[in-house]
C-alpha cells in the first residue's frame, strides 16, 4: 500500500542524516588541510581507486550510466563517488537505482579499502554469490546497503566482521540465506548496529533464537526489519533491553505467541508492524498509548484479540490496521481525537456494524479505508455513506455482501487512486460512471459475479495502471485500448471469466505492460509470441486455457527481448517447443501442460535455466525421454518440476538443489519409467509423486535421518519386498501411498511414530499377519495420532482386530479441525501450491480426491481375512466420514458404539458373518448418506426412521432373518418373522396353552380318549422346537 510503505521507508532518512554527517566529519579535517597549504590545490583520485573503479566497471553488461568514468580523469568526480580531500582516497560509493547488471561483483571493489558507505541497491547481480572474502577488508565501513541486488546464496562471515557497522541492508533478496555461519554468528560483532533490514532474506535457520541474538549482540539497535524472512517462536523476554527501538516490522513471518507487554516501555517507538503471523491472547492495549506512536499494523493475526482503548486527544497515530484480527469491542467514540489518522484497516463486526460505521463516517481526514468483512457476514451491508470520505485515495472493501450493484456514491470519491471491491457479491454489469474516477490508477473488483462485457470507459482512465477484474462472469470480446502507445497500464488480469473472441492488437502495443494475464477464458484465434517481445517491461504473460492456437513467429527473436519470468501457455494447440525459449534467459515459471508436444525434452532447459527456474510443467504431452538429466545440473531456485502424463522411460531425474531451504516437489506420475531409486535423499524435496510408472524390484533402504520428505506416492507400480524400515527418518512425512503394488510385508506398526502421518494407503499389495496389540510402553504413547485415512484394503491381514489399537487414533476422535487442504505451499515467488491425490473407495466406488480436507476421515479394512468382533472403541472415532469392514469374516453383533460417529457418511459392513438386530442407534448417523449391511446373518426388523428410510434393498439383501422396509418379506404383528429369543416363558406358556384347548375341542368329534393324545402329542413336538411358529 502506497501510504503504507512511504511511512516504512521514511525511517531511512535518520541513516541517511546520519551517515552524511559522519562522512562531513571524516572529510572535514582534510579538507581544511588542503586549503590551509595551497588554496589552488586539489588531490586528485589516486591511481590505485580509478583503477578498481574501472574494473568494477567492466564488469557491468551496460555501463552506459558510469559514461563519466574514463580512464585519466579525476574518479573523485566521477558520479556516485566522494572521496577524502586530503588523500584521494574512495570513501564513498553509491550506484543506487542505477539498473546495473552484472554476473557477479568484482573482487576489484575490495580494493577500495577505506569505503565508509558502500550502496549497490536497485542493481541486478543476476542471481550471483556474494565472494566468500573480500569484505573484511572494507574495516571502515559504517553503511552497506545490498538491497534488491538479486545475489544468492551464502551471506559471506566478512560482512558480519565489519564491527564499525551501523546501518546494514541485504533486504529484497530472497534467495540470500544465513546457515553457515548462522544467524547468531553473523550478528555477534555487529555490536554497533543502529539499523539492520533483511526482509525477505531466509533465516529460518536461526530458528526461534532470532530475538534473543538480536538483544544479545546489537544493543543500540534502534530500527529492526524482517520482513518476510521466516521468523518463529517467541519474543524472547531478553529483548526488552532494546529500549532505543524505533521501529519493528516483523510482518509476513510465522511469529507465535503473545505480543510481549514490554513493547508498551519502548517510548522511542513510532512504528510496529506485526501483520502476517500467528500472536495470538491479548494485544497489550497500553501500546496504543505511547506517544510517539504512528502506525501499528496488525493485520492477518486470525488469533490476536484486540480491544481498542480510549484514545485521548493529541495521539500522532496515522496508520491503525487490524484486519483480520478479532477485535473485541466496538470502536470508541473517542476515535474521532484521531485528527494525524491517515489510514485505517478494521474487519467489521456484525454485531457492532451500525455504530463502527456512524463512527467511520466521521474521519473525514482520512485517506486510507480498508473494511473486511467478518468470515460468514451475508447480511446486507449498505456503503451508500462512502462517499462523504472526500479525502479518501485508496479504498478497500472485502468480503461483504452488496447483493448487486456497486455502491454508486463512490462516484463522489474524486480523489480515488485505487479502488478494490474485493469478493462483494457483487453482480450486474460494470457501471459505466467507473470512468469518471479519472485519478484512478488501480482497480481491483476481483471475486464477484460481474457480467456483461468490460466498458470502453476503463481502458480510457488517464491515469490507469492496473486492472484486476479476474474471477468473475465477464463475457463478450475485448475492445481495442484507445491510444496504447499513450497508455500508462503496467498490469491487467482477466483471467477465470468467460471472454471470447481474439486478442485485440493494441493489447500488444502498450509500451509499460510489464504483467497481462488473460488466462482460463473462452479466447480464440492465431496468437504470434513475436510482438510481445517488443514490450521490453513484460515479465508475466498467461495464455493458458483458452482456445488460443500460439504460434512463434518467423523472425529471429529481437536484439532486445523482454525479462520474461512467468509464461503461461498451457492447451495452447502447441506442437513444438517455442524457438523463442532459447532466448529467454530469466525464466522462473514456464507452463507448457496439454499440448501436443512430443519428441525429447531438450537438455538446454536445465543449462539456461538453472539459476532461475522455479516452476516447469510439461505435463500432458508426448514427450519420450530426456536429452541430459536435470540430476546432472544444480538448480539453485527449483521449487515444482511437473512431467507427469508423458511418455518418458529410463531413470527418474532428481535434480539437485543448492538451497537448504524451501520446498521441491517433484511429479513424475503416469509415465514409463522402471529405474527404481538409489535413495529418496534432497535436502529440499518434500513431494515425490511417482504413481502409475514401472518402477519395480524393491524400495532403497538407505533413507538417512534428516529426511524432509512430506508425500512419498508410489501407487501403481510393481514394487516387492518389504517396505524400508529407514522411512521412520522422514519426520515430517504426512502421505505415503504404495497401493497397487507388490509389497510383502506384515503391517508396518513401525510407521506410528511419524507424528504427521495423515495419510496410509496400503491398499492392493500382499501385506500378511495380523495388527499385533500396542505393548505396555507403547500406551502412554502417541501412535497414528494425526492419521486421517487408513486405508489397508485388498490384502490378507488376519486375526482379531486390537480394541485399544483405535484408542491412539486421536485425530479421528477429535472435531477442532479447521478444515485445510492438504496442500504444500513452495517457496516459489508465485507461492505455487500443490495438492495430495488421493484414491480410496467411498460409498461403493473408487474416488480420486484432488483437494483433500483435513477434516475428512476414513478407515477401508474390507477384502481382509480379520475374524472375531468388530471393536467397538471405533465408536470413539466421531469425526470418521467412511467406515469399510466389508469382505471379512467378522463374527457377532454391530457394535453400538457406532451410533456415536455422527459425521459418518458411508457405512461397508458387507460379506461378513454378523449376525443379531440391526442396533437402533444407527440410526442417530443422520449425515448417513450410503449403508450396505448385506450378505451377513442380520435378523430383526430393519430400523423405520430417519436415513433407513431412504436405502434401497441393496443395502440389506443376503440376510435371511431381515424383514421390513425396503425389502419385500414383512415382519408379522410382533415385529418379525421370528420370535423375540427374549420372549418370556409365560408368553410362551400361554400361546401353547390356548392351542392346546383349540385342539381339545376339535379332536372331541374323534372320542375323548383320541382327541386328548392327538393333543398332547402336538404340544411336545412345539416344545421340542424351542417355541418355533408352525402350523400343523
Amino acid at each position: 500500500m502506497n501510504y503504507t510503505h512511504r511511512c516504512l521507508h521514511s525511517h531511512k532518512l535518520p541513516l541517511l542524516i546520519l551517515l552524511i554527517a559522519i562522512v562531513v566529519i571524516l572529510i572535514q579535517p582534510y579538507s581544511i588541510h588542503a586549503a590551509a597549504n595551497s588554496s589552488n590545490t586539489t588531490i586528485r583520485c589516486l591511481t590505485s581507486q580509478s583503477s578498481a573503479l574501472l574494473q568494477l566497471k567492466s564488469s557491468f553488461h551496460d555501463a552506459s550510466r558510469l559514461s563519466s568514468w574514463q580512464p585519466d580523469t579525476d574518479c573523485c568526480r566521477w558520479e556516485g563517488v566522494t572521496c577524502r580531500m586530503a588523500s584521494g582516497h574512495v570513501v564513498v560509493l553509491d550506484l543506487s537505482d542505477g539498473y546495473l547488471q552484472s554476473n557477479g561483483l568484482h573482487p576489484a571493489l575490495f580494493n577500495l579499502t577505506l569505503l565508509t558507505n558502500l550502496a549497490l541497491s536497485g542493481n541486478d547481480f543476476m542471481g550471483a554469490q556474494l565472494p566468500d572474502s573480500g569484505f573484511e577488508r572494507l574495516s571502515k565501513l559504517v553503511s552497506l546497503d545490498l538491497s534488491a541486488t538479486n545475489f544468492a546464496g551464502q551471506i559471506p562471515i566478512g560482512i558480519g566482521n565489519l564491527s564499525n557497522m551501523l546501518a546494514l541492508d541485504l533486504s529484497h533478496n530472497p534467495n540470500l540465506y544465513l546457515t553457515e555461519p548462522s544467524f547468531q554468528t553473523f550478528i555477534a560483532n555487529l555490536s554497533n548496529l543502529r539499523e539492520l533490514y533483511l526482509d525477505e532474506m531466509d533465516l529460518s535457520s536461526s530458528g526461534a533464537t532470532w530475538s534473543s541474538d538480536v538483544a544479545a549482540s546489537a544493543p543500540q539497535i534502534q530500527i529492526l526489519s524482517f520482513m518476510s524472512c521466516g521468523l518463529s517462536g517467541f519474543i524472547d523476554p531478553s529483548f526488552s533491553r532494546l529500549r532505543s527501538l524505533t521501529m519493528i516490522n516483523v510482518r509476513l513471518n510465522v511469529i507465535s505467541g503473545m505480543v510481549p507487554e514490554f513493547f508498551a516501555n519502548f517510548s522511542f517507538l513510532t512504528i510496529l508492524e506485526l501483520s502476517g503471523n500467528a500472536f495470538e491472547g491479548q494485544f497489550p492495549t497500553k501500546i496504543f498509548q505511547l506517544k510517539r506512536l504512528q502506525f501499528i499494523d496488525l493485520y492477518w493475526n486470525n488469533k490476536l484479540c484486540v480491544q481498542l482503548p480510549e484514545f485521548l486527544p493529541g495521539s500522532r497515530l496515522e496508520v491503525l490496521d487490524l484486519i483480520l484480527t478479532n477485535r473485541s469491542n466496538a470502536i470508541p467514540a473517542s476515535v474521532v481525537n484521531l485528527k494525524y489518522l491517515k489510514h485505517l484497516g478494521l474487519t467489521t463486526v456484525e454485531a457492532s456494524m451500525n455504530s463502527d460505521i456512524l463512527l467511520i463516517r466521521e474521519l473525514h481526514w482520512l485517506e486510507v479505508l480498508r473494511l473486511y468483512g467478518g468470515s460468514g457476514q451475508g447480511k446486507l451491508v449498505s456503503f451508500s455513506w462512502i462517499g462523504s470520505l472526500k479525502h479518501l485515495t485508496y479504498l478497500e472493501l472485502g468480503n461483504y455482501n452488496f447483493s448487486g450493484l456497486m455502491p454508486s456514491s463512490i462516484i463522489n470519491l474524486t480523489n480515488l487512486t485505487s479502488l478494490t471491491l474485493y469478493n462483494c457479491s457483487m453482480s450486474g454489469p460494470i457501471p459505466s460512471w467507473i470512468g469518471n474516477l479519472i485519478q484512478l490508477n488501480n482497480l481491483n473488483f476481483r471475486n464477484n459475479n460481474l457480467n456483461g462485457t468490460i466498458p470502453k470507459s476503463i481502458f480510457a482512465l488517464p491515469a490507469l495502471q492496473s486492472l484486476y477484474l479476474d474471477s468473475n462472469q465477464l463475457s463478450g470480446h475485448l475492445e481495442d485500448i484507445p491510444v496504447p502507445l499513450s497508455s500508462s497500464v503496467y498490469d491487467i488480469d482477466l483471467s477465470n471469466n468467460w471472454l471470447h473472441g481474439p486478442i485485440p492488437k493494441s493489447f500488444f502495443c502498450l509500451p509499460n505492460l510489464e504483467y497481462l494475464n488473460l488466462e482460463s477464458n473462452h479466447l480464440t484465434g492465431i496468437v504470434e509470441l513475436r510482438p510481445f517481445w517488443r514490450l521490453r517491461s513484460l515479465y508475466f504473460l498467461g495464455f493458458s486455457n483458452n482456445k488460443l492456437s500460439v504460434i512463434d513467429g518467423e523472425d529471429s527473436p529481437s536484439q532486445y527481448l523482454p525479462k520474461i519470468q512467468h509464461l503461461g501457455l498451457a492447451c495452447c494447440n502447441l506442437t513444438k517447443l517455442p524457438r523463442i525459449l532459447r532466448h529467454l534467459y530469466d525464466i522462473l515459471e514456464l507452463d507448457l501442460s496439454s499440448n501436443k508436444i512430443g519428441g525429447v525434452i531438450p537438455g538446454w532447459i536445465w543449462e539456461i535455466w538453472k539459476d532461475t527456474l522455479g516452476s516447469l510443467d510439461l505435463s500432458n504431452n508426448a514427450f519420450t525421454s530426456l536429452e541430459n538429466s536435470p540430476s546432472l545440473v544444480t538448480f539453485t531456485h527449483l521449487s515444482h518440476l511437473n512431467l507427469s502424463f508423458n511418455r518418458l522411460q529410463g531413470e527418474i531425474p532428481i535434480p539437485a538443489i543448492s538451497l537448504p531451504y524451501g520446498v521441491v516437489v517433484l511429479d513424475y506420475s503416469n509415465n514409463g519409467f522402471s529405474s527404481i531409486l538409489r535413495t529418496f535423499e534432497g535436502r529440499s524435496l518434500r513431494v515425490l509423486n511417482l504413481r502409475g510408472n514401472k518402477f519395480n524390484g524393491m524400495l532403497p533402504k538407505g533413507i538417512k535421518e534428516g529426511c524432509k520428505l512430506e508425500t512419498i506416492d508410489l501407487n501403481s507400480n510393481q514394487i516387492e519386498g518389504r517396505l524400508p524400515r529407514t522411512l521412520s527418518n522422514c519426520k515430517s512425512l504426512e502421505l505415503l501411498d504404495v497401493s497397487n503394488n507388490h509389497i510383502l510385508d506384515l503391517f508396518p506398526l513401525w510407521l506410528g511414530n511419524l507424528p504427521k502421518l495423515r495419510v496410509l494407503v496400503l491398499r492392493s499389495n500382499q501385506l500378511y499377519g495380523t495388527i499385533k496389540g500396542l505393548h505396555n510402553s507403547d500406551l502412554t504413547r502417541d501412535h497414528f495420532s494425526s492419521l486421517q485415512i487408513l486405508d489397508l484394503a485388498n490384502n490378507t491381514l488376519s486375526g482379531q482386530l486390537p480394541p485399544k489399537w483405535f484408542e491412539k487414533l486421536k485425530s479421528m476422535m477429535a472435531n477442532v479441525d479447521d478444515g485445510q487442504v492438504l496442500e504444500h505451499q513452495t517457496n516459489f515467488s508465485q507461492g505455487f501450491i500443490y495438492r495430495d491425490i488421493i484414491t480410496i473407495t467411498y460409498k461403493g466406488f473408487d474416488m480420486t480426491f484432488n483437494r483433500m480436507l483435513t477434516t475428512f476421515k476414513a478407515i477401508d479394512f474390507s477384502n481382509n481375512s480379520f475374524v472375531g468382533v468388530i471393536p467397538g472403541t471405533i465408536g470413539s472415532l466421531v469425526s470418521l466420514h467412511g467406515l469399510n469392514m466389508s469382505h471379512n469374516n467378522f463374527t457377532g453383533a454391530i457394535p453400538q458404539q457406532l451410533g456415536n460417529l455422527a459425521q459418518l457418511e458411508s457405512l461397508d459392513l458387507s460379506w461378513n458373518q454378523l449376525s443379531g438386530v440391526i442396533p437402533h442407534e444407527l440410526t442417530f448417523l443422520t449425515s448417513l448418506s450410503w449403508l450396505n449391511l448385506s450378505n451377513n446373518n442380520l435378523t430383526g426388523r430393519i430400523p423405520q426412521s430417519n436415513q433407513f428410510l431412504s436405502f434401497s434393498n441393496s443395502s440389506f439383501e443376503g440376510n435371511l432373518g431381515l424383514c421390513g422396509r425396503p425389502l419385500s418379506k414383512d415382519c408379522d404383528s410382533s415385529g418379525s418373522i421370528t420370535p423375540n429369543t427374549e420372549a418370556s416363558s409365560e408368553d410362551s406358556s400361554l400361546w401353547q396353552d390356548k392351542v392346546g384347548v383349540i385342539l381339545m375341542f376339535v379332536f372331541a368329534g374323534l372320542g375323548f380318549v383320541v382327541g386328548f393324545m392327538l393333543t398332547i402329542i402336538f404340544q411336545l413336538v412345539c416344545q421340542v422346537k424351542g417355541g418355533t411358529y408352525c402350523i400343523c
